[in-house]
């Protein structure tokens, strides 16, 4: 299992997410350019203590990201969380290898990315609200994802 992060805009929600796998033992891939200073003084200060226990991959693009997983063993599939998902994250079969991967806060992923990958979910909500904060959507669909596959 791993976290994606494509492009994120928010320096706060980036530090959770790192600190909640550092917790859970997940490695982070954030896909750049990031809507902020990636470097490792700034995730410091959003990620407090927490960064040097992350397993934390950079990529400049998409493009490197995509070639960088094309020959994990076994393959992951990419698996987009996402508010325009017709697939709840509650009913879908997580595998072990999966990456999930999460948009910009401003925008999602393009079209481009969003056609390429392996799957799509959402978290169903009430009509009329857009979306959950990433993080706390980050957390949610990781928890999901490691009951299904940690379960023994």
């Amino acid at each position: 299992m791993r976290i994606a992060l494509y492009q994120p805009d928010i320096p706060q929600n980036t530090g959770t997410i790192l600190r909640m796998a550092a917790c859970l033992d997940i490695p982070v891939d954030v896909i750049g350019p990031a809507g902020f200073d990636m470097s490792e003084r700034s995730l410091r200060r959003s990620a407090l203590d927490y960064l040097a226990f992350v397993d934390l991959t950079r990529h400049v693009s998409w493009a490197t990201f995509r070639a960088a997983v094309k020959g994990a063993v076994p393959p992951p599939r990419i698996i987009l969380l996402s508010s325009k998902a017709a697939t709840d994250y509650l009913d879908f079969k997580f595998a072990p290898a999966d990456i999930l991967l999460l948009g910009r806060e401003s925008a999602g992923v393009p079209t481009a990315v969003h056609d390429s990958v392996d799957g799509r979910i959402a978290i169903p909500m009430r009509t009329g609200l857009r979306s959950l904060n990433i993080a706390v959507a980050a957390a949610m669909v990781t928890g999901e994802a490691l009951r299904q596959t940690r379960a023994g």
